[in-house]
């Protein structure tokens, strides 16, 4: 059955402009990370990107290892544009990465300029892409000079396989001196895709304010802790829950005690707010200005449209982000 989109997706999400850029992204984007390998269903992550589309959400963002196995979301994705989002491949933001481990050898990750070419070119096969919107450096090569990772993303640009690029997991200072390499390149970097949560607030220390002052976008990803900030684990670990798995990065053992009574209690505080904890979770990150977006995973189509309900209200009171402080506070 041939897929058509909701005539008023449009009119669901909102476009948020990446630092000074041209560049706009949907406040909420989904990040295909988890569920979207091969080891998972694709029928249900077919319809979790589609139903995405339908609620205006344009923005899919992948890397070169995303699955399990690596390679495999990317796959799985460029069959769903071939089959279902061809037509609208000019309505979508498509982004990829590559820093981390993808192949053997010397070349197989970080940030030489051999690794990131040849990444990007298997990234686009793998898709059935000629370019990506975003191509991102996915982490800060301490042994390659930072010249020569950022000349190796303009040239992606040159070459018409990007239309901008940006940079993810790089400290404050190493973002400003990147920065300061791209625009010299002409070839500025528009977004930091950052790791951003109510229980990790690294960016806060220097990142976000590096960005504001550098015209450079953020988006977070992991809003929601490996969804730690969900209803799922206010009990127990659910058999079907990230920790329950054999793989990722979401342990059994970062869920303690006190952490669960913490999530309890901002579960009754979300609830005060008419909101679910993810809602909360995700609204709190997009309580700052400097926050384009947040990248949500979603499980199913479900998971999505809940999530998706935080721009609802992303207004906090002075005395709920204190609460907010002081509940997270004893979690530590």
């Amino acid at each position: 059955m041939t897929y058509r989109p909701d005539e008023e997706r449009y009119g669901r999400d909102i476009y948020n402009r990446s630092g000074n850029s041209g560049l706009l992204l949907p406040q909420v984007s989904l990040g295909l990370w988890h569920n979207f390998g091969h080891v998972d269903d694709f029928a249900t992550g077919r319809e979790t990107i589609l139903t995405a589309f339908d609620h205006g959400i344009i923005h899919f963002d992948l890397a070169n290892n995303y699955g399990p196995p690596p390679g495999s979301a990317e796959e799985n994705f460029g069959k769903i544009l071939r089959n279902d989002l061809h037509p609208y491949r000019d309505e979508l933001v498509i982004s990829t990465k590559a820093g981390y481990r993808m192949w053997d050898g010397p070349y197989g990750e970080w940030g030489s300029r051999k690794y990131l070419l040849a990444s990007l070119d298997q990234s686009l096969k793998r898709m059935g892409l000629e370019y990506v919107d975003i191509f991102y450096s996915h982490r800060f090569d301490p042994d390659t000079p930072l010249e020569e990772t950022m000349t190796a993303l303009a040239d992606t640009v040159r070459m018409g396989k990007a239309l901008y690029v940006g940079i993810s997991n790089y400290d404050a200072d190493t973002t400003r001196r990147a920065a300061e390499i791209l625009e010299s390149l002409g070839t500025p970097c528009v977004i930091h895709q950052a790791r951003y949560s109510m229980l990790d607030r690294w960016v806060e220390k220097g990142l976000l304010d590096t960005l504001e002052e550098k015209g450079i976008g953020c988006i977070a990803f992991s809003p929601l802790a490996q969804g730690l900030l969900t209803n799922k684990y206010l009990k127990k670990i659910p058999k079907d829950s990230r920790a329950a798995r054999p793989y990722g990065f979401l342990q059994r053992s970062a869920i303690t005690p006190q952490l669960v009574e913490a999530l309890r209690k901002l579960n009754a505080l979300a609830a005060e707010r008419g909101q679910s904890l993810a809602q909360m979770a995700l609204a709190w990150v997009l309580k700052d200005p400097r926050v384009t977006a947040v990248l949500i995973g979603a499980r199913n189509k479900e998971q999505l449209l809940d999530s998706f309900k935080c721009i609802e209200n992303t207004d906090f009171s002075a005395e709920e982000l204190e609460m907010i402080d002081t509940i997270l506070a004893g979690a530590r």
